[in-house]
């Protein structure tokens, strides 16, 4: 098996012909040394292949695992249609990126990074915290009690909160927690669990309170909250 190398937008391309058999080893250290140099994004043209067992495969299935492995992507380009059946047989169309056109693949290692950079933001996002005091009522979610109503919300983000003025509770425990949103004061309700409990002498300033993380918590409840959060710490922050 013949590989040549090129690159395009921080791709490396493997232009391969030939076999990809028991004896194509070569692919596997072609694409170990493109770790190596550090491109972890990698196309292989396999438009010249003109054979591949199921030895092959399983050269494919290394390499794969290696650019994984190392946190990269790799992806398939010009699959002959003779031998779209083995990667079939072998489940790899399951499991690889195939594309018929160069500029289709290239582009989506790019459409890769977009939305991982959106991912990324969208988690930094759910994370942020608001120093706020709101009003909340608590209570035990399986059973009548403890009870603690009009508590007082110090910090909230989009995955919990921090509770002022409750030792009722310990950790573990599963709380209904309700709250008004201003400025529309529109109620919400989140399911929670208590995940924290400050120690009364090591952190007085935060005692009686609790911290809960929320659970179950629905799309469209958490996309308010963000909204929330995001539109108050705009407002903290141009102060």
């Amino acid at each position: 098996m013949e590989i040549r190398a090129r690159q395009r937008n921080n791709v490396v391309i493997l232009d391969l012909a030939g076999r990809i058999d028991v004896d194509a080893a070569g692919l596997v250290e072609a694409v170990g040394q493109c770790i190596r140099d550090g491109y972890t994004d990698i196309l292989c043209n396999l438009e010249e292949v003109d054979f591949i067992d199921y030895m092959g495969v399983s050269v494919i299935v290394i390499a794969y695992k290696e650019v994984v492995n190392a946190g990269g992507r790799i992806k398939f380009l010009s699959i002959p249609a003779h031998l779209k059946n083995i990667f079939s047989i072998a489940g790899l169309d399951r499991a690889i990126e195939m594309y018929a056109e160069e500029d289709l693949a290239i582009n989506s290692f790019k459409e890769d990074k977009i939305i991982e950079d959106i991912k990324k933001m969208q988690l930094r996002r759910r994370f942020k915290r608001l120093p706020i005091d709101i009003k909340v009522e608590l209570k035990a979610k399986h059973t009548r009690s403890p009870e603690c109503l009009k508590l007082d919300v110090l910090n909230l983000s989009a995955i919990g909160a921090f509770i002022f003025g409750c030792d009722k509770f310990k950790l573990g425990d599963e709380v209904i927690l309700k709250m008004k949103l201003p400025p529309k004061q529109e109620e919400i309700e989140l399911d929670a669990k208590v995940v924290w409990i400050p120690d009364k002498q090591v952190q007085p300033h935060a005692h009686p309170g609790i911290g809960v993380e929320f659970y179950n918590i629905s799309v469209v409840v958490q996309q308010k909250l963000l909204q929330f959060i995001e539109r108050n710490l705009s407002f903290t922050s141009s102060d």
